[in-house]
């Protein structure tokens, strides 16, 4: 009886799955078609599959095509960060960008542009991923108790001190040493310019951190429940929770590396994974990345379009979104509570 209640249920996931997947194909291609000049479809299957060359396709090719590949990527990372940060700290309100480490990822790079100016992409990526890790520490020191672990409040509070402090800290660099355009230019948040390049650069970590993400969704999974049961269960927490902490800090700080500051993915997604496959983290962390690349692929279609020849920032868009819904799960939770 039990195999056959198991079945149906990973069947359904499988579904789901496959459902989420269609989407985010269907918003890719609508992504390349869509833009400040219109492509035909016929236009974007020849920059696919052909070896035809054209400006419309050019377009496709040199422009549209990273850049969409890059919201892929980062609205993976960022929502499987979000989730893996919701489940390690048992903490609704958990999002790279509400906890420091995009503010941290945001101060090295200036640090990086002030300091190090030659350094080339690989080196602001490097520095991301080291001020993630420092803005990540500092929230979770400040955010910690004795008594019960991490309590939601304090890490929310927290998280906002030490992002208001390290956005200030790469403000003032970014005066103090000029260089203020470039600093404001990642932290707007982006995904224009980005090149093939830097996409190498990028995806190869993304696609370590979500394969390493995937390995530890059983281990997340049980830590979620309960630090007392996953020790219970022989599992060694000092040493998952470092896994899963450095998995988290590669995947926001090549991010924020990428495209600058983009909150609220990593909010949001996880919420609706668990809302579609329910909170087994197996099932949660690849519906997240399928779901999060699909709403980045929305925002950013949405960015180019609206205010067309014009471009809207991509970070408003997430944030129209993301705000009411922070404030949503916010309410909800002091009412649990």
């Amino acid at each position: 009886m039990l195999k056959l209640a198991v079945r149906p249920r990973r069947a359904a996931f499988g579904w789901t799955l496959a459902a989420g997947a269609a989407v985010m194909a269907g918003m890719f291609v609508v992504s390349l078609v869509y833009g400040a000049a219109d492509i035909p479809f016929r236009d974007v299957w020849k920059a696919l599959f052909s070896r035809e060359v054209n400006d419309r396709i050019l377009i496709i090719r040199e422009i549209r095509l990273p850049r969409e590949i890059a919201a892929m990527a980062v609205g993976a990372a960022l929502a499987t960060a979000g989730a893996i940060m919701q489940g390690m700290t048992r903490n609704p309100l958990a999002d790279p960008g509400l906890l420091g480490i995009t503010a941290g990822a945001n101060l090295a790079l200036a640090i990086g542009f002030a300091f190090f100016p030659s350094l080339g992409y690989f080196g602001m990526t490097v520095a991301g991923a080291i001020g993630a890790a420092l803005g990540m520490l500092l929230v979770l020191g400040l955010g910690a108790s004795r008594r019960d672990g991490w309590s939601p409040l304090r890490l929310v509070l927290a998280g906002s001190s030490v992002s208001f402090f390290l956005y200030a800290l790469a403000d003032a660099i970014g005066i103090a040493f000029k260089v203020s355009k470039d600093v404001s230019m990642w932290t707007a948040g982006g995904i224009m310019g980005t090149t093939w390049r830097q996409l190498d650069v990028v995806l190869p970590v993304v696609v370590a951190g979500l394969i390493a993400a995937m390995l530890y969704a059983r281990q997340l999974m049980v830590l979620s429940l309960s630090e007392d049961v996953a020790v219970g269960l022989g599992q060694r927490t000092a040493l998952v929770k470092a896994v899963l902490s450095c998995v988290v800090i590669l995947l926001a700080g090549v991010s924020v590396a990428l495209v600058g500051n983009m909150a609220f993915i990593g909010l949001m997604v996880p919420h609706i994974a668990r809302a579609l496959v329910g909170t087994d983290y197996r099932r949660v962390l690849p519906m997240a990345a399928v779901a999060g690349a699909s709403l980045l692929l929305l925002a950013d279609t949405l960015a180019r379009t609206i205010g067309k020849p014009y471009e809207v920032p991509t970070a408003a868009i997430i944030a129209v979104l993301g705000i009411p819904f922070f404030l949503i799960i916010a309410r909800q939770g002091g009412q649990r509570s």
